[in-house]
């Protein structure tokens, strides 16, 4: 009987040491009419939570948007505030069509936003880029809004993998 109990208290004691309190990013007004997280700048959280780190595609395309300028657009300001920063620039792709075309895809997207980027004077040799074609999906799912998702180009710091791929 003692080890049940001793054995239970164990198993909360992990669960209580697994779990960690979520505790929301803090937010304050950074005098330019944005609001910033307080993640700290110059990192993927910042990137993500103050610029964003992706644009979408139509499918089978790979030509920008006005909304992925809009992005881009911030992406760059962002890499010209923090000059040492080096970005990876993932293209991907929904599962539809074939591992070769959708990894062709995939690197075309990724370098459409590339040259976005630098020719917005973001330095080439700052920037890699990667296709994972349909092999990262973002979203789970066999539907268009699924689809719609995984059509992307993801930015993000060099040295952090947002799909935990390859």
């Amino acid at each position: 009987m003692k080890f049940k109990a001793l054995g239970a208290f164990a198993g909360l004691a992990l669960l209580a040491a697994c779990s960690s309190p979520t505790t929301p990013a803090s937010t304050a007004y950074n005098g330019s009419g944005a609001t910033t997280t307080g993640a700290a700048p110059g990192s993927e959280q910042d990137l993500v939570a103050n610029v964003g780190d992706r644009v979408f595609y139509a499918f089978n395309h790979s030509d920008l948007s006005s909304d992925s300028d809009a992005t881009l657009g911030r992406q760059a300001a962002w890499l010209a505030k923090y000059p040492s920063v080096n970005v990876l620039i993932a293209g991907n792709a929904d599962e539809r069509g074939t591992e070769t075309y959708n990894l062709a895809l995939g690197n075309r997207r990724a370098d459409s936003a590339r040259d976005y980027l630098v020719a917005q004077g973001v330095a080439a040799t700052r920037i890699q880029t990667i296709s994972y074609g349909k092999d990262c999906p973002v979203a789970a799912g066999n539907d268009d809004a699924s689809y719609q998702q995984n059509r992307n180009a993801i930015t993000s710091v060099q040295g952090f993998n947002p799909q935990n791929c390859h």
